[in-house]
C-alpha cells in the first residue's frame, strides 16, 4: 500500500553505499529527500545526482539529508556514486519494496515496448518522519531549485 501526503512514513531498510543499510529512523530530526531514479550512469539519473551533489551544502543548511534509491545493486551504486564524487548515500531497492511504498513503479513506452521502471520522482520527509511533499514524473533541469525553494520555505 502507497504512502500518502500527511502520513508517517514506516521506518523503512534499505542496503546503501558504504556498506551499511539505513533506515529511516537514523535521520529523525532531520528531513529525508528521497529521490528515485531509473538507473545508474544513463544521462538523465547522472544529470539529476550531479544536481543534487553540486547543491549539497545547502542541504545541509537546510537539515535535509539526501537519499537516491533506484533498483540497481549496492555494487553498481558503488561504482556509480564514486564515479560522479556523490557526498550522499545510493540505496538499493532490488526487491521494489521502496518502489512500491513510494507508487513509483510504472509502466513506460522505451523503444515501443511497454516496460515497467521507476518513474522519476521525489519525496521529501520531515522531522518527525512524516511525508511532507512529492514531486512526480520529475523534469531534471529544473528539480533542483524547486526542491531548495521548497525547503526554503518550510525554514
Amino acid at each position: 500500500m502507497a504512502i500518502n501526503l500527511g502520513e508517517s512514513v514506516p521506518n523503512f531498510q534499505a542496503s546503501a553505499t558504504g556498506d551499511k543499510t539505513v533506515g529511516l529512523s537514523d535521520y529523525l530530526g532531520q528531513k529525508v529527500l528521497l529521490y528515485f531514479y531509473p538507473k545508474d550512469n544513463t544521462p538523465g539519473c547522472t544529470q539529476e545526482g550531479q544536481a543534487f551533489r553540486d547543491h549539497y551544502p545547502q542541504f545541509q543548511q537546510l537539515n535535509t539529508v539526501i537519499l537516491g534509491v533506484s533498483r540497481d545493486s549496492v555494487k553498481v551504486h558503488e561504482g556509480f556514486k564514486c564515479k560522479q564524487a556523490f557526498p550522499f548515500d545510493l540505496l538499493a531497492d532490488q526487491d521494489e519494496a521502496l518502489c512500491e511504498l513510494f507508487d513509483v513503479i510504472k509502466m513506460k513506452n522505451m523503444y515501443g515496448k511497454q516496460v515497467r521502471g521507476i518513474e522519476r520522482s521525489t519525496f521529501l520527509i520531515d522531522e518527525q518522519g512524516v511525508l511532507i511533499k512529492e514531486w512526480r514524473k520529475v523534469q531534471v533541469k529544473t528539480h533542483i531549485a524547486e526542491v531548495l525553494t521548497t525547503l526554503d520555505q518550510l525554514q
